[in-house]
């Protein structure tokens, strides 16, 4: 890990960009150590992301958390799949159609990002944990719901993950949801104009999780409540800190 950048926000929060070979990352810190983490997962393009992405660090920070996300395979700089680009384009004409999106095209666009995304999400979580400052457990905050879902499953350094289900899951993973056991808090948009939203409500259903809670609130994709946040705090304050640490 090479660190290519440094600010401290006007909020006191430590933010530093980062490199892990040719993957970009952000890692936001607070003053005191050590800190829980929280990996923040996105639908890639750290540009473009990064205000919304910032905001939801520096809201975990506030809570005595330190917070890190890193750039998507094929987002952002990084190289394209032609394979990803035409899943995603025929992803976009379906939906432009008013037309159910085929277990096909899913299974072209998800399960590619997956497979690669999840080995990168450890490497960085390998490299995060080896800082000063930065300690387990760990939890996982976002999207895509498959990485966060594979994740849940492979990694046991992760220890609770609050799951944005605003993205397809390949019905081919739900055998993966069942093996999930972690804590949950699984957030659902109503009116998400790029989600399946019976998908997701049977992805809800599939997770093996004995505590497991589903969050619905109206609104499209990028509608979720800012008290989703406050939350989310509370859930992983409840699985990361010691009671005593609490607040």
């Amino acid at each position: 890990m090479r660190f290519t950048s440094e600010q401290r926000l006007d909020d006191g929060v430590l933010e530093r960009g980062f490199t892990l070979g040719e993957i970009p990352g952000i890692l936001w810190t607070p003053a005191s150590a050590p800190a829980p983490l929280i990996l923040l997962g996105h639908p890639g393009g750290l540009p473009a992301m990064y205000p919304r992405l910032a905001a939801r660090a520096r809201h975990c920070v506030a809570e005595g958390f330190a917070a890190a996300t890193i750039e998507l395979p094929g987002a952002g700089e990084r190289p394209r799949s032609a394979a990803a680009e035409q899943a995603r384009a025929d992803l976009r004409r379906a939906l432009a159609a008013g037309e159910p999106v085929g277990d096909d095209i899913v299974e072209a666009l998800v399960r590619p990002l997956v497979d690669a995304a999840v080995p990168e999400w450890r490497g960085a979580l390998d490299a995060l944990l080896a800082l000063p400052g930065i300690g387990g457990p760990v939890g996982y905050s976002g999207g895509v719901i498959a990485v966060g879902l594979r994740l849940a499953v492979v990694e046991p350094r992760i220890r609770a993950a609050v799951l944005f289900a605003g993205s397809f899951v390949p019905r081919s993973m739900f055998d993966e949801a069942r093996q999930v056991t972690i804590p949950l808090l699984v957030l659902l948009q109503w009116d998400d104009e790029g989600n399946d939203r019976q998908l997701a409500l049977d992805l809800f259903d599939a997770f093996g999780s004995p505590e497991k809670t589903l969050h619905a609130n109206m609104g499209g994709h990028t509608g979720v409540p800012g008290f989703e946040g406050d939350d989310a705090n509370r859930f992983f304050a409840r699985h990361l800190k010691p009671a005593a640490a609490r607040t």
